[in-house]
């Protein structure tokens, strides 16, 4: 009997796993002219871009960083795909830096209605990603950067990319803006930010951001990421 009951327990809870994952996945409609890759598509030392909202920091870091109107992102990561599992080597507000699950990234992307782009090396530096790879393993469990000014013991999310790739010089620091591209004055975001932490504004401080790693001539857009 209490065989049964557990059987009868294990189908609930994968009966509403996969309702929760459909209900999720639904709440990406992909744009007619996105070109829609999945899961299997992706490659070992690929790259993900999640596309920023409006509010909050999301918002905040669009508003003094996005370079086109066709990239708008707050946040990427790295790809390790290993036999059939894969991973996301990335620095996030929640957790700092970390290896997590495609799913599990991709179900609290979709959960707030983000997209996911995926974007790849060119070959002529492809031959970068084993050593991106190992570099990002070893950045693993340090804390998150919230200051946003270099340093060796804590990352943000583009900072981490750039030196997963530091030691064959894919990416390069640039100086920091935090005007809004709009008003060309401080964002007002940012101004509060920094009095809370009472630090001056890192104004031209050398850093990196989502948008200028993407608008890099070495890699190349794959497509936007669905798994259903």
């Amino acid at each position: 009997m209490k065989k049964i009951i557990n059987n009868v327990l294990l189908l609930i809870g994968l009966f509403t796993l996969f309702c929760f994952t459909s209900c999720v996945s639904k709440n990406v409609t992909i744009k007619q002219n996105d070109k829609v890759i999945s899961i299997t598509d992706l490659k070992n030392g690929d790259l993900i871009f999640i596309r920023s909202r409006e509010e909050n920091l999301s918002g905040a870091i669009n508003r003094v960083t996005q370079i086109s109107k066709q990239r708008n992102y707050d946040h990427v990561g790295l790809v390790e795909k290993n036999y059939d599992s894969i991973f996301i080597l990335h620095s996030a507000p929640e957790g700092g830096s970390q290896r997590e699950s495609i799913r599990t990234l991709y179900l609290s992307a979709t959960q707030n209605k983000r997209y996911i782009d995926v974007y790849r090396l060119k070959n002529e530096f492809s031959y970068s990603i084993p050593d991106a790879i190992i570099n990002a393993k070893l950045m693993v469990g340090k804390p998150y950067n919230w200051t946003y000014i270099l340093n060796n013991e804590s990352f943000y999310c583009s900072d981490f990319i750039e030196r997963a790739f530091r030691g064959n010089s894919i990416f390069q620091h640039i100086p920091m803006n935090f005007t809004n591209i709009n008003t060309g004055q401080f964002d007002s975001f940012w101004i509060e930010f920094y009095q809370k932490l009472n630090l001056e504004i890192p104004q031209n401080q050398p850093g990196t951001n989502p948008n200028q790693l993407a608008e890099s001539e070495k890699i190349v857009q794959i497509g936007t990421l669905y798994i259903n």
